[in-house]
């Protein structure tokens, strides 16, 4: 029997497959998607965004007011992410252990465990001289608001731009494997080690039995069983909240499931230059603002892109207006706005088990968006734009809670040993115990806690 069965592959499950397994643990890792990797990565935007996005490409909250993304596919969504690795600072985790009573959220507590994965996982900058024109437009732009940016630390090595790589690609799957997904650089390792792998499994449901868990799914179109000592719940907010959902005498003793959802709501603007900025060419994503100011308001701003069937998506406008904006595509530079979201978000099944997300904006957030909207343009006059979008369309790349941590059953699902209330053989350490939205990127922290939760079972 398995000591652990580890539901999905992501940041947190390819990490805490390859520590459980290098601690000696005997363990599978379960995926939902299929098993791609740099050789077999669907090409083109339509063929990754159908084979390797949950939804086929996207979900959507129930009034459609935001568009989520999330990876199905082994490595989860750091195969598809932009693998930025952010520290939180002590906002986040004083926030965190003020409303939790979790006393090991804690920058010097936490610390240990990001210097160890900075010592493990390749990492860096992209230097100067391969910064994009969407780059430079959005520095010269910025600069000129007054506000500070930095480079993005960001989990790759060798991205080879001296040869002309476009990463833009790396969307769906880094087909030079430099960016370090756990498909990369946690499950190989760990399948070296003995880690058994079992793709395509959708888990359905999960019985609790006292001295082990039963998972019950489907694989290739057939009804498909597991058993194992005891079950790491690593498929994400959406992916965790919807399976204890499912697992009916589970979901009933966890009153505070699928509470605290949270997603740093997105909108992108574009800024359209009279000269191509051809912002899909070379290093993707390079900078972003670095400004204390903007870190206590709760508002993130960063220069990024997206490729062409997401760009249509976003532009505002129908018809002729549309398809002429859309022409203007290598004219297009882009600034992204993301907000601090109060976690008032509520994930519940409605009919046939499909999961209802909820989530509505407070006023507060919405003056965040406005603030942070306000900067963007701003940005994008200084960079001399001769036309200035902005997208209503927001969305969410960022999914957390559901399953937050505390201390109290009553309001929280994982206690601070990162077992769920109530189950000794139930685990988790993903962005589904987030209890609020730090307004940081959240990949490196979903690694730091899962290396944390790993060592603490290995210890046990």
């Amino acid at each position: 029997m398995y000591d652990f069965a580890i539901i999905g592959s992501g940041a947190s499950g390819g990490r805490m497959a390859y520590e459980l397994t290098a601690g000696g643990a005997k363990c599978v890792l379960i995926e939902a998607g299929r098993a791609f990797d740099r050789h077999s990565f669907p090409p083109g935007e339509l063929g990754y965004s159908t084979q390797m996005f949950w939804g086929g490409g996207l979900e959507v909250s129930r009034d459609a007011r935001f568009g989520f993304l999330r990876g199905k596919c082994l490595g989860g969504t750091s195969v598809v992410n932009q693998a930025d690795l952010d520290r939180f600072d002590d906002l986040a985790w004083d926030d965190w252990r003020d409303r939790t009573g979790v006393d090991f959220f804690r920058t010097e507590r936490m610390d240990p465990y990001y210097d160890e994965l900075d010592r493990a996982i390749p990492h860096g900058e992209i230097p100067r001289s391969y910064y994009n024109r969407n780059a430079e437009l959005f520095i010269q732009g910025f600069d000129k608001t007054g506000y500070h940016w930095k480079p993005i630390d960001r989990a790759q090595d060798d991205c080879k731009l001296d040869h002309g790589s476009d990463c833009i690609v790396c969307l769906g799957g880094c087909p030079r494997n430099a960016k370090q997904s756990t498909l990369v650089n946690a499950i190989p390792q760990a399948q070296a080690l003995g880690l058994d792998l079992e793709c395509e499994f959708d888990v359905e449901r999960v019985e609790d039995r006292r001295t082990e868990v039963r998972l019950v799914g489907r694989q290739h179109g057939a009804q498909r069983e597991l058993v194992a000592r005891r079950a790491i719940l690593a498929a994400g907010s959406l992916g965790n909240t919807a399976l204890l959902l499912r697992s009916t005498d589970l979901a009933r003793r966890l009153p505070a499931l699928g509470r605290n959802f949270c997603c740093h709501p997105q909108y992108m603007t574009y800024g359209v230059h009279d000269e191509p900025v051809d912002a899909h060419k070379g290093a993707l994503q390079s900078v972003q603002a670095h400004d204390r100011r903007l870190r206590e308001a709760g508002i993130k701003i960063e220069n990024v892109f997206a490729p062409p069937i997401a760009t249509a998506m976003l532009l505002p406008g129908v018809g002729r207006a549309h398809h002429a904006q859309m022409r203007n595509f290598r004219h297009l530079a882009c600034v992204e706005v993301a907000v601090r979201d109060e976690p008032l978000g509520t994930m519940k099944l409605g009919r046939g088990g499909k999961l209802i997300v909820d989530k509505p904006l407070s006023a507060a957030d919405r003056a965040k968006i406005d603030e942070g909207l306000k900067l963007a343009l701003a940005t994008h006059e200084h960079a001399r734009a001769k036309q200035i979008i902005r997208c209503d369309q927001g969305f969410g790349l960022h999914l957390m809670g559901g399953c937050p941590m505390g201390t109290d059953a009553r309001t929280s699902v994982v206690a601070s040993d990162f077992h769920l209330h109530g189950f000794d053989n139930l685990i988790a350490a993903d962005s589904s115990i987030f209890p609020t939205a730090p307004g940081i990127n959240p990949s490196f922290t979903i690694m730091a806690l899962s290396l944390r939760a790993s060592r603490e079972l290995l210890a046990r």
